[in-house]
């Protein structure tokens, strides 16, 4: 474990506490490349047998005409071609793509002009424990246990090239905030039932969340469309968390308490998420007579909220029972003033854009391969 963690580079402080090398940008994608790797590798077999036909939805630069783009968003059902093109595209992103938690809903961002992908959303299971929100909030203990099936966290969200570099990543978090997104909860979860506790939920998309993946973000902060804040900072996370270990040496340290008896180490099916995985972690270091603080990484991300309702806190709190949505926007509204703040005058000021090849994002996918696999990936094909 001490070598490990040696390895990734990281340090102790004068007190005794974990330090990141370095808290840059390119440090945060450092220590997810093990983890990227992984699942990558995981991903091989399947990759290989649908690349050929999936890249066919991803644009060439010259495919995009930036005032003719007209988002539509699609809500993606399990085991169809377009749950395959949204894993193809997750499998792009620099910091690994988790599967989310509990409940979900992923989206494709199309582009209706030429049927292109433009980017995708997943929005999940909002983690229980969240200091940033809660406090935003205004919350207790009891409370947060019964609203906070009013709240999804965006745990993927983003463009793919070459919209990307139109200022895409914008316009897709805008999307969040529309009536599509609210209606599609609300058809999906709005009468759902626990399955523990059997009560009936009554859910309302009131609020989304959602953390930077690479420390500050450049994406949501000061995002905001006709004067109407889309995503707004309200802190940091606190450093904790499990990214540090990799799946396989999570699995040695959930192996061991296997070894030893201990309850920890099984999973279940509401208790699998990022929490229970530290807790895991924490007591593996525990029962090893490490530290437990070494489940503290020093990497913080800032914390944004997206309000659906425009009282959300009042709601989440218990202080008014009536959600307000004030006029939510469609997805046309929100691309069209999108295009006219964002993409469009991105592609006035810079066409490097339209040199971009679509057979450019397998490149971006396998680079990640170390080199003896990404020999195999050639030989294979998977790089052409």
């Amino acid at each position: 474990m001490r070598k490990h963690l040696q390895d990734l580079g990281f340090v102790r402080d004068c007190e005794g506490r974990l330090q990141p090398p370095s808290l840059e940008k390119e440090a945060y994608r450092r220590f997810h490349k093990g983890q990227r790797e992984e699942k990558l590798a995981a991903n091989m077999t399947w990759l290989e047998a649908r690349q050929s036909k999936l890249l066919k939805w991803f644009a060439n630069g010259c495919d995009v005409i930036p005032k003719d783009i007209r988002p539509e968003l699609e809500l993606i059902k399990s085991r169809t071609w377009q749950s395959d093109l949204f894993r193809m595209a997750a499998l792009h992103w620099q910091v690994p793509v988790s599967e989310g938690y509990g409940r979900r809903m992923r989206f494709l961002v199309w582009d209706r002009s030429n049927s292109k992908l433009i980017g995708i959303i997943a929005l999940g299971d909002a983690v229980f424990n969240q200091a940033a929100r809660d406090v935003t909030i205004g919350w207790d203990h009891k409370r947060r246990s019964t609203a906070l099936v009013n709240i999804m966290d965006a745990y993927v969200l983003g463009a793919v090239p070459p919209y990307n570099q139109l200022l895409g990543g914008k316009l897709v978090a805008s999307l969040i905030r529309t009536r599509e997104v609210a209606q599609a909860f609300a058809s999906r979860y709005g009468e759902s039932v626990g399955l523990i506790s059997n009560d009936k939920k009554n859910a309302r998309l009131l609020a989304v969340t959602t953390t930077s993946a690479l420390g500050r973000s450049s994406v949501y902060n000061r995002l905001k469309l006709n004067g109407t804040s889309i995503f707004e900072s309200i802190g940091y996370t606190s450093g904790w968390g499990h990214f540090h270990f990799s799946g396989k040496v999570f699995e040695e340290l959930r192996a061991y308490l296997q070894f030893v008896g201990d309850d920890y180490a099984q999973g279940f099916e509401y208790g699998s998420g990022p929490n229970w995985k530290i807790r895991v972690i924490r007591r593996a270091l525990e029962r090893l007579g490490l530290d437990t603080s070494l489940a503290r990484h020093g990497f913080v991300r800032e914390v944004f909220i997206c309000r659906i309702a425009t009282n959300a806190e009042a709601v989440l709190r218990g202080d008014k029972k009536r959600a307000l949505y004030g006029g939510l926007p469609s997805v046309r509204e929100v691309g069209a003033a999108a295009m006219a703040r964002w993409v469009v005058p991105r592609s006035e000021r810079d066409s490097s854009y339209r040199s971009w090849r679509a057979a450019g994002i397998l490149d971006s996918i396998y680079g990640v391969l170390p080199q003896e696999v990404a020999h195999q990936a050639e030989v294979h094909g998977l790089g052409d």
